[in-house]
């Protein structure tokens, strides 16, 4: 016969039921509420969130924008800045070259000034004088001593602000190098969104890397950079400005002492030339005084000769005489008259004797004088000469050298001082 099968374990009443259904049931709408709840805290953070993520990524966006704009205004006025630094270094350089030449031109003043003292050393006797063409010469040397010393410190000067120009134009473009790769960082930061193929996830991205400055020391860089740019642009075309100067006043300096000098020398040459007329005059007139004197000693020979020869007849005729015979040798009037003549022709003979003795220390004297005036001529012939080729050199500072073919080249340009004795230049 079959049994009953009781399943072994506790067997809840039915109370226990119903309260265990009431229970989930409380229990489900309770969860449905804490879901409902935290559905709508998720609703409220999410749009919450949303709009701060949209705000923070706007603000972001902004900043960046407005970053880009302050950093792109002062990489612009680098950028003005070096070119300013570039056409002013272009112009210094240019400005320096030109006193470079200028110094270049002031050596070929300096070797004809040096070449007409040489020549002028090549002065004899009593022509080796200190003239006013000497003195201005020793002055053009000077100046020009001077002048090129003065143009030298300005090619110094313009060197130093060069090397400050570039070193000012090395720290803006490292600036602006800077600010340029930057802004294109920036740019690609305001391009990311999230739809960006190269965005991810980065370790510790809010460090602060090595090196960060603070803004306000960015700004205080960028304005030194660029203050002392300008400052060196207005010192470099302040001494622009000097050199061009420097260089006027040098060139009106050594023209007016060239003026000096070339109208020293064309005095000089007047002068001079004004001498040897004279002196050629002199010599003319000293020939005609000779020629006339060697005429009169010849008459005077001439005379001598007849005297003398009257004298040898007087003398015969007195000895001749001395054979009369015995009382016709008497001292009669002839005889008186004879004896005179004699005592008279001897008298005449001596005295053109001595005259002729007087006309020939005349002459001698006269020759003497012709050979120091002749000598003198040469002196001064050779002394224009030699002005004539300082004449001729000095075309050289208003003929280009290339161009310039003297007549005859007597020294080799030297840069070489003459004998310190004879040319004191301090």
């Amino acid at each position: 016969m079959a049994s009953l099968s009781v399943k072994p374990g506790q067997r809840f009443t039915l109370p226990d039921w119903q309260n265990n259904s009431r229970l989930i049931s409380a229990n489900a709408e309770q969860q449905r509420f804490n879901s409902h709840h935290i559905r709508q805290e998720g609703r409220v953070l999410r749009n919450d969130t949303g709009n701060q993520a949209k705000w923070d990524e706007h603000n972001s966006r902004t900043s960046l924008k407005d970053r880009i704009t302050t950093v792109d205004k002062w990489r612009e006025a680098l950028a003005k800045c070096l070119a300013d630094i570039d056409l002013e270094i272009d112009a210094l350089s240019k400005v320096k070259e030109a006193a470079e030449n200028a110094i270049q031109a002031k050596n070929l003043c300096l070797d004809v000034a040096i070449e007409c003292l040489t020549f002028r050393e090549s002065r004899r006797d009593i022509d080796v004088v200190r003239d006013p063409v000497e003195e201005e010469l020793h002055k053009e040397v000077k100046v020009i001593e001077k002048t090129k010393k003065d143009l030298q410190q300005r090619v110094d000067d313009a060197f130093r602000q060069l090397c400050l120009l570039k070193e000012a134009r090395q720290q803006l473009s490292c600036d602006h190098r800077h600010k340029v790769e930057a802004l294109e960082l920036d740019r690609q930061c305001v391009s990311f969104n999230p739809t960006s193929g190269n965005i991810s996830f980065k370790v510790n991205p809010t460090r602060i890397p090595d090196g960060t400055t603070a803004l306000q020391e960015w700004e205080l860089n960028s304005r030194r950079n660029k203050e002392r740019a300008d400052t060196e642009l207005k010192a470099s075309v302040d001494l622009r400005g000097a050199i061009t100067l420097t260089i006027a006043q040098t060139n009106n300096e050594l023209d007016a002492q060239r003026i000096a000098t070339e109208f020293a020398l064309r005095k000089r040459m007047r002068d001079m030339e004004a001498a040897l007329s004279e002196l050629k005059w002199q010599e003319k007139n000293t020939l005609e005084e000779i020629a006339e004197m060697e005429e009169e000693i010849r008459q005077l020979e001439e005379n001598i000769k007849k005297r003398t020869l009257d004298l040898k007849v007087a003398h015969t005729r007195l000895e001749t005489r001395t054979y009369r015979p015995h009382i016709e040798l008497c001292r009669d009037q002839a005889q008186f008259g004879l004896t005179d003549e004699v005592q008279q022709l001897e008298g005449i003979i001596r005295a053109l004797q001595q005259k002729r003795t007087e006309s020939q220390d005349a002459l001698d004297a006269l020759y003497r004088q012709l050979h120091r005036i002749q000598t003198d001529i040469g002196y001064k012939t050779n002394s224009l000469q030699l002005d004539n080729k300082c004449m001729d050199t000095r075309r050289k500072l208003v003929v280009p050298v290339e161009k310039f073919d003297p007549e005859v080249d007597a020294v080799s340009r030297t840069r070489n001082l003459p004998r310190e004795s004879q040319l004191e230049l301090a």
